[in-house]
């Protein structure tokens, strides 16, 4: 099962920029938005190190991953 793993953080701008971008992805494929300051051990599990991150997991097993803003096509491009 294809998921997007979208961290974030309350206080990263460039978050906000991408949350209504997750939420037209979120229509097409599952989103799990994770804030890093909530759960520092799941962001350090996947080797996040910046916000915004999107990692798309198949399975729970990492298949691609973006850090910052992409356009919305760059997401969809599966």
């Amino acid at each position: 099962m294809l998921e997007y793993l979208y961290f974030s953080a309350k206080w990263c701008a460039p978050c906000k920029q991408l949350a209504p971008i997750m939420e037209q992805i979120s229509k097409h494929i599952s989103v799990v938005k994770i804030d890093i300051d909530e759960n520092p051990q799941i962001a350090s599990q996947w080797g996040v190190r910046g916000v915004p991150t999107v990692i798309l997991t198949n399975n729970g097993i990492e298949v691609n991953r973006h850090v910052g803003v992409k356009p919305l096509g760059t997401y969809l491009a599966i």
